[in-house]
């Protein structure tokens, strides 16, 4: 029995080890590590806590150790919640900050002022922006576009890009930030 429990263990440690990395750019896959984790946590529980009470006799190990596994847990558990329920509101990504996005847009040769400026997150692993660019005279503008689309995606890891740009001048209606 300790064999193939030993055996599983091991599966799970090799299984963390594959999702680990992964992890990173997916709530689906840090979810499938945090479970696997768990799982590993409770066969170590398991045989650890069953040691202590053959070896000692002392009952609350089984408890205690539970309470440790679940104490361990419950921040990344959290976390991966409050992660989704940013996805799933389209919220700001953490990992962008907006002031300094607004500034590398504003400087780009030929754009004279950056407005209506907004990412959110798509999925774990895509975020999106929409920005309007008002852009100074005698402009190449699929030229801009491409550099306002370089600039967000090398420096700041936004995937998907849409960019109204505005002759100098312009006002469109609405709030602008």
């Amino acid at each position: 029995m300790l064999l193939v429990a030993l055996v599983g263990l091991g599966v799970n440690a090799g299984s963390i080890w594959l999702l680990r990395s992964a992890s990173e750019e997916s709530l689906n896959l840090k979810g499938a590590c945090f479970e696997v984790l768990s799982r590993r946590d409770l066969v170590c529980r398991s045989h650890g806590a069953a040691a202590v009470i053959w070896l000692t006799g002392w009952l609350y190990a089984d408890p205690l150790v539970s309470a440790g596994i679940g104490l361990f847990i419950l921040p990344r558990t959290a976390k991966l919640m409050a992660d989704a329920v940013g996805v799933l509101l389209e919220g700001t990504p953490a990992d962008v900050n907006i002031s300094e996005l607004r500034a590398a847009l504003a400087a780009i040769r030929g754009v004279a002022d950056v407005h209506d400026l907004h990412v959110w997150s798509l999925t774990s692993a895509v975020n999106a922006l929409s920005v309007h660019v008002v852009t100074s005279n005698g402009n190449d503008l699929g030229d801009l576009l491409s550099r306002v689309g370089e600039c967000a995606s090398h420096r700041f890891r936004i995937a998907h890009v849409t960019v109204q740009v505005e002759p100098p001048g312009w006002k469109c209606g609405g709030p602008h930030e």
